[in-house]
């Protein structure tokens, strides 16, 4: 896998609509939302992608932010019981991982120097990559907005985590059911 930019968005265009639904997974008005990097199978936002510069010019690493409240919380609930430490272990031990870990984190960059070159983010990713197992959150975004097989630890999150991008488990965002 190339470190060079896609010639295309690493994303779908927004609408008002997903603004509106990303804010209420949040609970706060989300900002800096330049696309929808995945989506539930209902179709609402599962990872925005967020400027790599945010509208007060403070540098944002994180292009791929996971919102989706049932993900999160199932990340979330995963970190709890130390995986990491596990997923940490298995990129020591593995060198084929700790090799698809490293292209992961050349495609991340890519992605996101494909919509602005930040220099201040040079050689940063996210969730600890390409060397460390940091945020679950990061690694799954990164992983559902890519597709399978690309970041192998976000993967591996995924796999492991009570929430299934296959299953719908979303509230209703306009009537807040």
């Amino acid at each position: 896998m190339s470190s060079e930019p896609r010639e295309t968005a690493p994303f779908e265009p927004f609408t008002e609509t997903d603004v509106r639904i990303v804010s209420a997974q949040l609970g706060r008005p989300a900002r800096n939302v330049i696309g929808i990097a995945a989506r539930c199978v209902c179709g609402a936002p599962t990872v925005v992608s967020t400027a790599p510069r945010l509208a007060d010019g403070t540098p944002f690493p994180t292009i791929y932010y996971l919102t989706h409240p049932a993900a999160t919380a199932a990340m979330s609930a995963l970190e709890a019981t130390q995986v990491m430490v596990e997923f940490q272990d298995l990129l020591a031990e593995d060198e084929g991982i700790r090799a698809q870990y490293a292209l992961a984190h050349e495609a991340y960059i890519a992605d996101r120097e494909s919509v602005a070159v930040v220099p201040e983010l040079a050689g940063i990713s996210a969730g600890g990559m390409p060397v460390r197992v940091k945020c679950l959150h990061a690694l799954a975004g990164h992983a559902l907005a890519a597709g399978p097989g690309v970041n192998p630890i976000g993967d591996l999150a995924l796999a492991r985590g009570t929430w299934s991008p296959l299953v719908c488990e979303c509230v209703d965002y306009e009537t807040d059911r």
